[in-house]
């Protein structure tokens, strides 16, 4: 593998944890969601990686292949003066777990600061190279 192959791997891993992150955010924005008239609310999204080859030099990278929606039941709130009550009285809100989603924000910063961490080593890493041939 060469030297540069570096930043096409981590540069992929940056935009795969890019995307993770966004998709966090999009969660804890509607944590407190209502479901609407429907029925239907916001259900929590987690993303899903895949490698795949690069080039000919059996160089793997990552890329987001799915987004997929949590199964998991809405929570049931008794409120029967809440306009989005149902015959019981009860509301439906979003199915995300703010606890889970901080903690996998947390996850995918961290990835993301060290693939930056990984792209920073393997620059000064070349310049040192270069500062060798002088």
């Amino acid at each position: 593998m060469s030297m540069f192959s570096i930043f096409n791997v981590s540069g992929s891993a940056i935009s795969a944890q890019s995307q993770r992150l966004n998709v966090v955010a999009s969660n804890l924005a509607n944590a407190d969601a209502v479901a609407g008239p429907d029925g239907q609310g916001y259900k929590s999204r987690q993303v899903v990686f895949q490698t795949f080859p690069m080039d000919s030099q059996a160089t793997a990278g990552v890329k987001v292949t799915n987004i997929t929606e949590s199964n998991a039941p809405f929570k049931r709130v008794h409120n029967p003066n809440h306009p989005s009550a149902d015959a019981q009285g009860y509301v439906n809100y979003s199915n995300v777990n703010p606890v889970e989603q901080m903690v996998d924000m947390i996850s995918a910063s961290r990835s993301y600061q060290n693939n930056i961490e990984v792209m920073n080593t393997a620059k000064t890493l070349l310049l040192k190279t270069l500062q060798m041939g002088q």
